[in-house]
């Protein structure tokens, strides 16, 4: 029982080293407490994710076109080179954006619409559970 302080201070010293000394501002901490549903809908939402294999795609496919436009037009070594530089990275972009979204993005949603199925589905039954109890009490009863 005796380690039990030490462990939090060591906890709260390491949250602070993590965090930083800022945790402790009040303005800081007064922001934080007004937009943290906000954070923490986002975080759930996957917004950052979903940015990023968005800003991928976009620039993987402005990269392919201009790699493959570039690629066209050209003759010379050096600028046929970058050209087709330019389109295979556009290309592996693209495409692994694409990848991304179909084996992992897509399967993750599914689940999360599965669980919350399943979540309703069980409040549904306890619910249920709750007023057939509550009925077979008042026939007892009555």
């Amino acid at each position: 029982m005796a380690g039990e302080p030490e462990a939090k201070d060591a906890s709260a010293a390491s949250a602070e080293a993590e965090l930083g000394p800022w945790v402790h501002d009040p303005h800081v901490l007064a922001w934080a407490t007004e937009h943290l549903p906000e954070l923490r809908r986002s975080v759930s939402e996957q917004r950052t994710l979903r940015w990023s294999l968005g800003a991928g795609f976009l620039v993987g496919l402005v990269a392919h076109v201009s790699g493959f436009l570039l690629k066209t037009s050209t003759t010379t070594e050096p600028l046929e080179l970058l050209a087709d530089l330019l389109y295979t990275l556009g290309w592996a972009l693209w495409t692994g954006v694409v990848v991304t979204v179909f084996f992992q993005i897509a399967p993750q949603a599914k689940a999360r619409q599965i669980k919350q199925a399943g979540d309703a589905l069980e409040v549904a039954l306890r619910e249920k559970g709750q007023r057939g109890a509550q009925s077979d009490v008042k026939s007892s009863s009555g």
